[in-house]
């Protein structure tokens, strides 16, 4: 039985040694770490680390995309109770120097030029900081496998296995600050064991094992990815990193991976960039493509919807399906979706295909897993975030907030025992400000952000998820965001899909100059106006988007209105797009 985080990739070496425990694309070759080389240079960076001082509780700070060194990096740190404090590369220089402060970090690892440049900005406002290491070979900088060869000249493994059993699954493994939609960024505090019964509750729910091998792309900072990482380490998974996420695609039909890990929005963008592809088709291929694609969209679990559907279904596999599967790869068994809602009808599709899209839910102060779909006997319902994961008891508040409570939940929020306070109640129920609904008295059903909710001046309120998942489902729709707080009606703030809108113009015989022309055309405002109207009708009067201002560029995470699981910002958009939200109240 594993106890602590760093006991993972030993149960590996035991039960199921590889050759492939880890692989990075390195000058166009896939290079494999061996599970025992994993081990080996992990407990190299513990004694590198011990040669240099570092002693348990210290702080250290990881900025890195998903290789290899990451995951060695974060083992070696941990097994010697230093703390792993992972930071987003995307976060700007003020964002990285307040965390590294506020955690007082001593070392930092970086894996590249970028981010070593963006050390080195803020290096000066950080007087705890001594030394900074790069993973990638850089002119004049500080490299970890210096700390590789400290461990080696050190050579003190009966020090290192001592201090290895010293450490206690309720001490303190890493603190992850979350980005967050609002507000200064908070140190969640998660233990070894927060974690660790995360592993033990999801192992039997993901279908694969050491015969399969998985993708990552999504950051590794975030406690959603680390945690499928640490479950692939556990089953026996192979671990491949994505190049970038611009290399996603590629590396899927390379490697053909069994699972991997996304959030809906760059499920959206599959699905929408699959539907183009088939408006392309011609005559019977058109025809068979959007007749696969309808049936697909009526999709019911267990056979609900009858013999002749399924028999339709078999062929619409065969002929338009089975093409879906081979643009990731062939082999995927699983999708894992997590970090935001997503639209049913996704979740429908996919399954229609044989891509199980399994949804699940929970934050990172709960390490992260609360609920998730999976492929057990009830173990998915289209619409919710699935059953809640064994061991973990979950309740609702009068106005409906979702509190959960378990062996997952968090220490606390790091030198912030106010925050704390704020949401752990005195029954050790964390409140998460999401509010939802059981389903069949089984599935947990997310209705919205309790944050987010927002109430007219007429006293009406309004979920504004549900609203922006409906509309986003509209093809000339790319990102939407629903606003009217105080106001007399909800509006919305929409990033046409110009992409489609081009094609649209070329088929109506206008010309398509630039997007920020494009915004401004009569004919362009009407086509969306259409759209809105009539994804209106699935909404109460009260609800209705009754205006829209249209925005020529894309939210993004580098630009600030995105966070890194792509959720939106949503006091941010206000403030940048004031000027727009105010003319569509006329005031």
């Amino acid at each position: 039985m594993i106890r602590r985080l760093f006991d993972i990739p030993q149960r590996q070496l035991e039960l199921f040694p590889k050759k492939d425990a880890l692989v990075a694309k390195i000058n166009g070759n896939w290079v494999p770490t061996s599970t025992e080389k994993f081990i080996e240079t992990a407990d190299l960076i513990s004694q590198g680390l011990l040669s240099l001082g570092l002693k348990k509780g210290d702080k250290i700070g990881l900025m890195s995309a998903n290789r290899p060194e990451w995951n060695i990096m974060d083992i070696g740190m941990m097994q010697i109770g230093v703390v792993n404090v992972p930071i987003y590369t995307t976060l700007s220089e003020n964002e990285i120097a307040f965390i590294l402060n506020d955690c007082q970090a001593k070392l930092m690892f970086v894996g590249d030029a970028s981010l070593l440049e963006k050390i080195n900005h803020i290096r000066s406002k950080v007087p705890t900081l001594t030394e900074v290491y790069s993973f990638d070979q850089i002119a004049g900088a500080k490299n970890w496998n210096e700390l590789v060869e400290k461990g080696k000249a050190t050579n003190n493994s009966a020090s290192l296995n001592s201090i290895k059993d010293s450490i206690s699954p309720d001490d303190l493994a890493t603190l992850l600050y979350t980005s967050g939609t609002t507000g200064t960024p908070k140190g969640v505090m998660l233990s070894h064991n927060n974690i660790v019964s995360n592993i033990l509750s999801s192992e039997h729910l993901c279908p694969v094992d050491q015969r399969h091998w998985a993708l990552s792309f999504l950051p590794l900072c975030h406690s959603y990815e680390r945690m499928l990482t640490y479950l692939y380490i556990f089953l026996g998974v192979s671990i491949y990193y994505a190049e970038s996420i611009e290399k996603i695609g590629d590396n899927l039909r390379e490697i053909k991976p069994h699972v991997f890990s996304t959030v809906p929005r760059l499920l959206e963008k599959v699905f929408d960039r699959i539907v183009d592809k088939g408006k392309e088709l011609s005559g019977i291929k058109k025809m068979l493509f959007f007749w696969a694609l309808d049936l697909g969209l009526k999709y019911e679990l267990k056979s609900k919807n009858g013999s002749w559907y399924e028999a339709q279904l078999k062929l619409a596999n065969k002929l338009i399906f089975s093409k879906w599967r081979e643009a990731l790869g062939g082999n995927v068994k699983v999708i894992v979706s997590g970090g935001a809602a997503l639209q049913p009808r996704l979740a429908r599709v996919f399954w229609a295909a044989k891509i199980h899209v399994l949804e699940g839910y929970g934050l990172t102060e709960t390490s992260p897993v609360i609920a998730v779909n999976n492929l057990e006997e009830r173990g998915a319902m289209f619409g919710t975030v699935g059953p809640v994961i064994k061991g973990v008891e979950v309740k609702f508040a009068q106005d409906g907030e979702i509190l959960c409570k378990g062996p997952n939940v968090m220490l606390g929020y790091y030198n912030r025992p106010d925050l704390t306070a704020e949401v752990m109640d005195q029954e050790g129920y964390f409140h998460t400000g999401d509010i939802g609904v059981m389903m069949d008295n089984h599935f947990l059903k997310i209705t919205d952000r309790k944050k987010e909710i927002f109430k007219t001046s007429g006293g009406k309120y309004i979920a504004p998820q549900a609203l922006e998942n409906k509309f986003k489902e509209s093809s000339f729709i790319e990102q939407i965001m629903v606003i009217g707080e105080n106001r007399k009606f909800p509006s919305a703030l929409i990033v046409p899909n110009f992409a489609h809108l081009k094609k649209w113009c070329e088929i109506k015989g206008m010309p398509f100059t630039n997007p920020e022309d494009m915004i401004l055309h009569q004919e362009v405002i009407d086509r969306i106006g259409k759209e809105v109207e009539d994804f209106n009708k699935d909404f109460g009067q009260t609800e209705q988007i009754k205006k829209f201002a249209l925005l020529s560029k894309e939210w993004t995470i580098d630009s600030g209105e995105l966070t890194a699981t792509l959720k939106l910002r949503r006091k941010i958009i206000q403030e940048k797009f004031s000027a727009q939200i105010e003319k569509l109240y006329g005031e």
